[in-house]
């Protein structure tokens, strides 16, 4: 009898997952090795802020525990915002606005220092790089609809879906071009001032009120 006769097939759901790797892809992934080249604006004086913070971090803590926490606040605080604006137009409490801009800032301060401490701890891998990018893909997305949340651009719907989907192309064109050429490339204005532009966003929000933004200037 052949071996595997009588085998049952794979379910839809396992067969809609995609094909394993193959050999070669395989061996692409144990060869590769992070490479990042360029500077943004604001990337070195939060280096020195993001060093002392590293510090901090106990050495028994896996990175991917790091970026999977500051996920997790990011995504809670956007989701509160969310429920209290499920149309992108209403008008939240100001706390909520506050909760966001904190929660982007503890998700960026832990998604700088996990590569950090997976240096310092020498457990860097390409699935650690995959699943912080991974959770980065992630965010964008809350990080998009916050932002539209806290400026009420649920008024505006064709400016909503643009800069809902802006950020996620940005990023996808980012690490298309890493997968082609191996290496991930910053410019002076880049994620990190997006970042913080957005915590900007928020504060504005929280002391001003989402309907400042509907102002006109004559």
């Amino acid at each position: 009898m052949a071996a595997g006769a009588g085998a049952r097939p794979a379910p839809r759901w396992v067969k809609a997952l995609g094909e394993p790797l193959s050999a070669a892809q395989l061996r692409r992934l144990e060869e590769h090795r992070y490479t990042a080249v360029g500077e943004s604006l604001f990337e070195p004086p939060l280096q020195l802020y993001w060093t002392w913070l590293l510090q901090w971090i106990p050495l028994w803590m896996a990175p991917n525990t790091i970026t999977l926490i500051g996920l997790a606040i990011n995504l809670v605080t956007t989701l509160v915002l969310i429920f209290y604006c499920p149309t992108v137009t209403e008008e939240a409490p100001y706390w909520t606005y506050l909760l966001c801009a904190l929660g982007l800032f503890i998700y960026q301060s832990l998604d700088a220092i996990d590569g950090k401490q997976a240096r310092r701890t020498n457990s860097c891998s390409p699935l650690g790089e995959l699943f912080d990018h991974g959770c980065d893909s992630l965010s964008t997305v809350f990080m998009a609809i916050g932002a539209s949340i806290a400026v009420r651009l649920g008024t505006h719907p064709d400016w909503l879906f643009f800069c809902s989907f802006v950020g996620m192309f940005m990023f996808y064109c980012a690490h298309w071009q890493t997968y082609v050429s191996g290496v991930l490339r910053f410019g002076r204005v880049d994620v990190t001032e997006i970042q913080v532009a957005l915590v900007i966003v928020f504060m504005l929000s929280t002391f001003g009120g989402a309907t400042m933004w509907d102002y006109t200037l004559s």
